[in-house]
């Protein structure tokens, strides 16, 4: 039996499935979903006005240590007001990891801005500070703007640096306060793609708390979902305040009028979804246990698998606690890589290769790039494995 096939007899004995299909990852539901979904529904409070938004961002704000949370209606939409309140305008750029699921590029987009990827750390697979800290120190310098205040400059672009989003990925926390420090000293506000961390903590922190402002997504394949949706973190409550404001189209509040102040956005969150994610949000404990209990059972028997050199568990970097969201493994090449891939899929286990590098999408094989060589080096050879909360 060759390692494939151990790999896949194992998988089949952790999630007790001897036949069938077994995906990468599927949301469990067992707590009070379907109370809080049924109460919601009896009110007929089932768009954006409700108690349980209020209730979720709450909850979310305590258990990360934030001062403020406001729900949005997915993740990118999220990502995408993070960076308009921070600054993020048309004609610059913004720095992000090439390693990273495309919503993070598009978001930057979306602002009419344009990014600039720089590589990764292997441990972590996000944004590495010694990179950023190269790239800027050689490709840009300061100068003051119209109102005397220091800004980043590209030198080769000539464009401003409005902000860095590093990305924690699959749930592994990126060294993140170096990365504000770096930022900090180039006046570049960060904001953080915890999209995948709920739950991560760095140095006993919480993932999306270290920069200016954090985003969490609810998707139905994360750690807790919502159906759909995202939050923004925040520990500036006028910034806060604001962020409230643009998703509810800017409305002035008023008992019967409608006034709008400014260009506003969408982007609220259904009250039926933030139910959802309350009742999932009380069972994240269970669930981030649960979790570790896998990873820790994958650690032990890849540990058991001969040569070494064949495969690698991939596991939370120092000064981290990961919330183990995509269980991964390095293979040798890429060509063991597809062979993995192909024969894992073809006998019912689904597993998946990282994102296509963001740089080698059409719609950003233009965009300015550091030395790629560690987000390339994982790209030809990580493999995610089956990862549901086992019940």
């Amino acid at each position: 039996m060759n390692y494939s096939e151990k790999i896949v007899q194992y998988i089949r004995q952790l999630f007790n499935q001897p036949k069938g299909f077994i995906p990468l990852h599927v949301p469990v539901f067992y707590g009070n979903e379907k109370k809080y979904l049924n109460e919601c529904i009896d009110s007929t409070f089932v768009s954006s006005v409700g108690k349980f938004v209020e209730q979720f961002e709450e909850e979310m704000g305590r258990y990360t240590c934030t001062k403020k949370a406001v729900a949005c209606v997915n993740g990118t939409n999220a990502l995408h007001l993070a960076l308009i309140l921070i600054g993020v305008v048309p004609g610059t750029e913004v720095i992000t990891q090439p390693l990273t699921f495309v919503a993070t590029a598009n978001a930057i987009n979306y602002c009419g801005a344009k990014p600039v990827f720089i590589d990764v750390d292997i441990d972590t697979m996000g944004l590495s500070p010694a990179s950023l800290k190269t790239w800027l120190d050689n490709s840009t310098k300061k100068l003051k703007n119209s109102t005397n205040q220091t800004i980043t400059i590209n030198k080769t672009t000539g464009r401003q640096i409005s902000a860095c989003v590093p990305m924690h990925t699959f749930g592994h926390p990126a060294r993140i306060d170096e990365i504000v420090n770096i930022c900090e000293q180039h006046n570049i506000p960060v904001v953080e793609d915890a999209a995948e961390s709920l739950g991560s903590f760095y140095k006993g922190q919480h993932t999306g708390t270290f920069g200016e402002i954090g985003v969490l997504s609810f998707n139905g394949n994360k750690v807790i979902t919502t159906g759909g949706g995202g939050m923004l973190l925040f520990q500036d409550e006028a910034l806060a305040k604001r962020a409230k404001h643009l998703t509810t189209q800017a409305k002035v509040p008023h008992r019967w009028e409608f006034i709008h102040d400014e260009i506003g956005y969408n982007y609220r969150m259904p009250n039926i979804n933030a139910a959802l994610g309350l009742a999932q949000l009380e069972q994240l404990p269970k669930f981030l246990k649960a979790k570790r209990n896998l990873a820790q059972s994958y650690s032990n028997f890849f540990s058991t698998l001969t040569p070494a050199s064949i495969l690698t568990f991939l596991t939370e970097p120092d000064n981290a606690k990961s919330n183990y969201w995509l269980n991964s493994v390095i293979l040798e090449n890429r060509s063991r890589r597809d062979d993995f891939l192909k024969f894992t899929n073809e006998n019912g286990i689904m597993t998946r290769p990282t994102w296509e590098l963001m740089d080698r999408l059409p719609m950003f094989n233009d965009a300015q790039c550091g030395d790629l060589t560690n987000a390339e080096w994982i790209a030809d050879r990580l493999v995610s494995i089956p990862s549901s909360v086992i019940v």
